[in-house]
């Protein structure tokens, strides 16, 4: 049987919608379910399984062409209903991955979802389970420790435990979805030079280092070198510790060509390395490369998944 993937659109103001239609205009080895509105899924092709919810007005709600604060919120609804329905096709097993589309945050938050991105989300739909986000291509893997909080509470936010944690959800899983029997890992330092001996902060020494220790990996190692080494294939994935600075480093080496990977979950999910752009929706300049790359690695992964249950 072939892969069963669950896409969600995104926010509708965005490029979610346009980016899946030209992403799914080349066949795929793959059964695709999309999920949006009406006048979301209107461009996608007609032989993909479609799901429409009634998930963006409520009884006396104004329309989408409304600009102002409804139609951000039926924006957000539209896209949190979308998510919340694929990861229950996942859960029970009637699809075997997700990808998701480009979601605005504030717009979720307005629509009453409170979770700060779909990783904490997902985690949360799957039953509380540990994950840790992922950016990944051909170059270069990279896993965040922290996510969407304010550089201010990094450093109290980094611990021993959050790292290790990190580190075995990301060993797990480039074993068992990347096929990687003994992966290698490097710890992203924190402060420049690693500290340099506590000169520049003593976190790298008090906390990181001995989380590597336990996990195996190499580090604390500096940020303006690892990445490099792990491009030329010293480490199979690197443990940043907040996220611009993990986020930077592949966006620079990928960017168009990473694919966002929630690790952890009992089931795939991928994304595009990339948000709404409301700023060129609709003006057929957005780039489908990412989304079809995230629906690739989907369709790999559920794939890798399938055979290994069949064996």
């Amino acid at each position: 049987m072939r892969p069963r993937i669950a896409v969600t659109l995104g926010d509708p103001r965005g490029i979610g919608p346009e980016i899946v239609a030209r992403a799914l205009e080349e066949p795929l080895d793959a059964e695709i379910t999309v999920l949006g509105a009406d006048d979301q899924v209107a461009a996608v092709r007609a032989d993909h399984r479609i799901i429409v919810g009634p998930w963006g007005l409520g009884s006396g709600e104004q329309s989408s062409a409304t600009p102002g604060p409804s139609r951000v919120v039926q924006a957000g609804r539209i896209a949190g209903h979308a998510i919340e329905r694929a990861a229950s096709l996942a859960m029970s097993g009637e699809v075997d991955a997700i990808v998701t589309g480009p979601v605005h945050k504030h717009a979720l938050h307005q629509a009453g979802f409170p979770w700060p991105g779909h990783t904490e989300w997902l985690a949360e739909l799957a039953g509380g389970v540990d994950v840790a986000m992922m950016l990944a291509s051909e170059r270069l893997r990279v896993v965040l420790v922290t996510t969407h909080i304010a550089l201010r509470d990094v450093p109290s936010l980094v611990t021993q435990d959050r790292v290790i944690r990190a580190g075995r959800v990301t060993e797990a899983a480039l074993q068992d979805w990347f096929g990687l029997s003994e992966p290698r890992l490097a710890v992203c330092a924190l402060n420049p030079h690693a500290g340099e001996g506590g000169l520049f902060g003593d976190e790298d020494e008090r906390v990181l280092r001995p989380a590597a220790n336990v996990l195996g990996a190499a580090g604390p190692l500096p940020a303006d070198t690892v990445f490099v080494r792990a491009m030329r294939g010293e480490f199979d994935a690197v443990l940043a510790p907040y996220h611009d600075v993990g986020m930077t480093a592949i966006k620079v080496a990928s960017f168009g060509q990473a694919v966002n990977v929630t690790l952890g979950l009992p089931f795939p999910r991928t994304s595009p390395d990339h948000g709404t752009a409301f700023d060129i929706a609709g003006t057929g300049r957005a780039d489908p490369s990412s989304m079809r790359h995230a629906i690739e690695l989907a369709v790999r992964l559920a794939g890798r998944r399938r055979k290994e249950k069949e064996d």
